[in-house]
């Protein structure tokens, strides 16, 4: 019958520790066996040594060999006897010089030559051996004897069976087996218990299954388009996938080390590190907008989970700003009736030289704000930005003022990054205002050059920000949409974070992408008091213009590129 190899690793793990359990404890117990076996040899020479040396020593034994015939009823033979019988010996031979029996356990053969040979011991030396006899094999030592004065008169040969050795032997192996199978049990239920711990923790997989489950992990992680970073217990980086390495900024020797070590302290390292509780948290790291999820593992680590909502966050933002637009032009529309019924009326009543005036005071003062904003602000991303803004805190309540130190000169370098930065402070600074009604209620916008250095500063009428609040509000994840925050001694009781603490969608990263876009730049962004109430927002971003002074569009009153 063939015997069939277990697949699992369980089943395979446990065959393999009780074939070496049992291989050990069948080798132990050979390797006990052997020095066993020399050992009780050594010790019944020992003791025929010990027998021998003992009847050497009795006087009498010596004085009679010389003074008497070897005979079975002699003295020698009769003290022979006694010691044999007194220690369990198989034979005491007492032998005389020429190698004649004085005594032997069968009286026949006193009187006879021994059958081995005597000369080492009649010569003074002390034997000890394994021999075969006349009396069968056994252990045997051999001493000289002497008279009183140390003459060798004979010698004393004494025998134990090796029968007797072979029992001791064989009564030693059923206890020694004994033991061995307790061990060998003991080490049958070790393997047991550790192959079960090992099919749940691995679930029933097997061996070949191992190596293609590793490979479809890494083409599995690498592949998707999601950030995974795995921590062990003790908060070390086990793993890292691409997009995760692209989207920290991780390298991919990061295995090993430290949350810490591998990302500068902020939120994001908050977040990942299980110090910000929640699902969905989002985070900013290196002008990306993150959204981060933590998940506990069984063995007290975690995985992490990123995806990149940059460009989701930014549709959202022109999202809103399309809908702003939306309810602007929809007032706008009911406006621009209410202007075609004024202007109607003024031709049915007859007044057309006042109709006419009408419509040339309201296409003076549109052309006017728009060459005014285009003339300051050339770039076309920028103006066109805060056009649409003035369309949209007009239908708010709210008036859009352009600074008159507002004078952007030169090219700017990226306008994209300068329309999110404007973008968002004029938005939060919207919701601001809107959220603290005043009389006069309007947002203030300066944008101007100090060489290459772009400066934008907006501020607005709103509640304004504690001074203990003002670095707070950079960071992700604070919002005045949220649940509210610590008041400052010296607020007003209509004061919570500020008047524009971060996007206008509530999402607590308005603040924290323009702060990392001007940290990006060697810039900086700050908050601060306004004169009268409200606050005053500040960005400065070195080198976001060139030297050029002719800037690449420019925009007629009407909108038309020149």
């Amino acid at each position: 019958m063939r015997i069939r190899w277990p697949r699992r690793v369980s089943g395979q793990v446990l065959a393999a520790q009780l074939a070496i359990t049992a291989g050990v404890m069948v080798l132990a117990t050979a390797l006990f066996l052997a020095p066993l076996s020399s050992e009780i040899d050594s010790q019944a020479m020992h003791q025929a040594l010990a027998i021998a040396q003992t009847t050497a020593a009795d006087p009498d034994i010596a004085r009679d060999l010389t003074a008497t015939e070897p005979t079975p009823s002699g003295p020698v033979q009769r003290a022979a006897e006694r010691i044999r019988r007194a220690t369990g010996a198989l034979y005491i031979v007492v032998m005389d010089s020429r190698g004649v029996r004085w005594s032997h356990t069968t009286a026949a053969r006193i009187g006879e030559h021994v059958s081995t040979d005597p000369r080492e011991a009649l010569s003074g030396r002390e034997i000890m051996q394994i021999d075969v006899g006349t009396l069968g094999r056994s252990a045997r030592a051999k001493v000289p004897l002497r008279t009183g004065g140390g003459r060798i008169v004979g010698a004393v040969s004494v025998g134990i069976g090796y029968g007797s050795v072979r029992g001791r032997l064989l009564a030693a192996v059923p206890r020694l087996l004994l033991y061995a199978g307790a061990a060998l049990g003991v080490g049958v239920l070790a393997a047991i218990a550790v192959s079960r711990r090992l099919r749940r923790r691995t679930h029933g997989v097997a061996f070949a299954d191992i190596s293609a489950l590793l490979d479809e992990r890494e083409a599995m992680l690498h592949g998707i388009r999601e950030g995974v970073v795995a921590f062990d217990r003790q908060g070390r980086i086990r793993l890292v996938n691409d997009e995760a390495g692209r989207l920290l900024g991780i390298r991919p020797d990061a295995t090993g080390r430290t949350l810490e070590e591998s990302l500068p302290p902020g939120r994001t390292t908050d977040v990942l590190a299980g110090r910000v509780d929640g699902a969905d948290l989002l985070t900013v790291s290196g002008g990306r907008v993150l959204v981060a999820n933590r998940m506990p593992t069984k063995d007290g680590g975690a995985v992490a989970t990123l995806r990149d909502r940059t460009e989701l966050e930014l549709l959202g933002r022109e999202l809103d700003s399309t809908r702003g637009l939306l309810d602007a032009l929809r007032a706008q529309d009911h406006e621009h009736a209410n202007r075609l019924h004024t202007l109607l009326g003024l031709l049915e009543l007859g007044l057309h030289e006042r109709a006419a005036q009408f419509v040339a005071e309201l296409t003076n003062a549109r052309r006017a704000s728009a060459e005014q904003i285009s003339e300051r602000v050339p770039d076309p991303l920028l103006s066109a930005l805060l056009v649409g803004k003035s369309a949209i805190v007009a239908e708010r309540g709210v008036a859009l003022r352009i600074s008159p130190a507002t004078l952007l000169t030169g090219r700017v370098v990226d306008p994209r990054d300068l329309v999110t930065v404007l973008g968002n402070l004029i938005d939060n600074a919207l919701e601001a205002v809107a959220a603290h009604p005043s009389p006069t209620p309007f947002i203030e916008v300066e944008l101007r050059a100090e060489g290459t250095t772009a400066v934008l500063r907006v501020s607005d009428t709103g509640p304004g920000v504690p001074p203990g609040m003002r670095d707070l509000i950079f960071t992700e994840g604070w919002s005045t949409k949220g649940p509210a925050l610590p008041r400052s001694p010296d607020a007003g009781p209509d004061a919570r974070a500020g008047s524009a603490v971060v996007s206008s969608r509530g999402r607590g990263i308005g603040l924290a992408l323009v702060r990392r876009l001007a940290e990006r730049y060697g810039g900086m962004a700050r908050v601060t008091a306004r004169a009268g109430g409200g606050a005053v927002f500040t960005v400065v971003l070195p080198e976001a213009l060139t030297r050029d002074d002719t800037p690449t569009h420019e925009f007629t009153a009407a909108g038309e590129s020149r």
